[in-house]
């Protein structure tokens, strides 16, 4: 709570999905909100998600649009790949796919799976999708380390142990 007071937004942001995880849902959207407004990425795809479950707010489309984009904009792959869904629902295939695509640059499985699916219905050319599999696939391969294997494998004894 230390850093919440100094106004730490990734502090506060955690505090919002702690909140969250309570059921404190006023409390939650408080605390992602100053995260938000200082700029936090997450909390601005915290916000949106609340705003899509109606979770302590109103449910409102166009402010789940807005912090979607804000977290978009800040590199948030699953807001970025949210945008998407939400703009193929919107019937706005072509902008769908640019954000699955952008996604799917930054790792995102969830939108490869959605170019697929656009690619097998005739929105997505084969040489796009080729594309997008590869930059998929390099911004996987980027976030591979021993550091990061050792401790999935830490992890997951850990989770059979306890089991």
């Amino acid at each position: 709570m230390k850093r919440v007071g100094a106004n730490d937004p990734v502090a506060m942001c955690e505090e919002g999905f702690n909140q969250h995880k309570k059921g404190e849902y006023t409390s939650a959207f408080e605390y992602c909100s100053k995260a938000a407004e200082l700029g936090h990425v997450e909390a601005h795809y915290r916000l949106a998600v609340m705003y899509h479950n109606g979770d302590g707010v109103e449910k409102d489309i166009e402010m789940v649009m807005y912090h979607l984009e804000q977290a978009a904009i800040g590199g948030h792959p699953d807001a970025r790949n949210n945008l998407g869904i939400e703009e193929g629902n919107n019937g706005n295939i072509e902008r769908a796919v640019k954000h699955f695509i952008i996604a799917a640059n930054q790792g995102h499985d969830g939108s490869i799976k959605e170019l697929m699916v656009a690619y097998r219905e005739g929105f997505v050319s084969k040489d796009d999708l080729a594309a997008a599999l590869r930059a998929h696939q390099a911004a996987v391969d980027e976030t591979k380390s021993p550091q990061r294997d050792a401790a999935e494998a830490h992890y997951r004894n850990k989770d059979s142990i306890n089991a």
